[in-house]
């Protein structure tokens, strides 16, 4: 088995909105795809719970839309999240999950998400990992304008 990509976060927000980040479909929209793509908050569709499903629609710059959906495998609230992904429906789902584990650390929350290698490329993990961390940089500004006043 070729090595997953794990991407570690330290996030100053508590695990709980961490998870909120996660789960709550507004909050999915705001930072999914960065701010450079719009994922209209009408078109994510959260159903968090072992066996529910999720989708969501990516509207890229250049006028293409892109249609992600999955399962969710585990729910372990606040704790972990695993789930399916994919962008195509005619392809069978990926066996592994993609998995998100949070822990409370002093003065936030530690993220670790790690996504199964696959049959991807090297060069399709680079530029998966620069994805990831644009959306978590997305996340970040979310959760810190939570912080500084905005709702739980």
């Amino acid at each position: 088995m070729r090595d997953p990509l794990i991407i570690t976060r330290i996030f100053k927000a508590p695990r709980e909105h961490v998870w909120q980040a996660w789960t709550r479909p507004e909050d999915f929209a705001a930072w999914f795809g960065t701010e450079a793509v719009e994922v209209p908050a009408a078109t994510v569709s959260l159903d968090v719970r072992t066996g529910g499903a999720w989708s969501a629609e990516m509207h890229l710059p250049e006028g293409d839309t892109v249609h992600w959906f999955g399962e969710y495998t585990q729910v372990d609230a606040p704790e972990r999240l695993a789930f399916t992904m994919n962008d195509d429906a005619a392809a069978p789902p990926y066996p592994e999950p993609v998995t998100v584990e949070l822990r409370g650390t002093d003065g936030g929350t530690e993220m670790r998400l790690t996504q199964p290698r696959g049959d991807f490329t090297d060069e399709e993990m680079e530029q998966m990992e620069a994805s990831y961390q644009g959306f978590f940089d997305a996340m970040e500004k979310l959760l810190a304008s939570r912080a500084a006043g905005g709702r739980p």
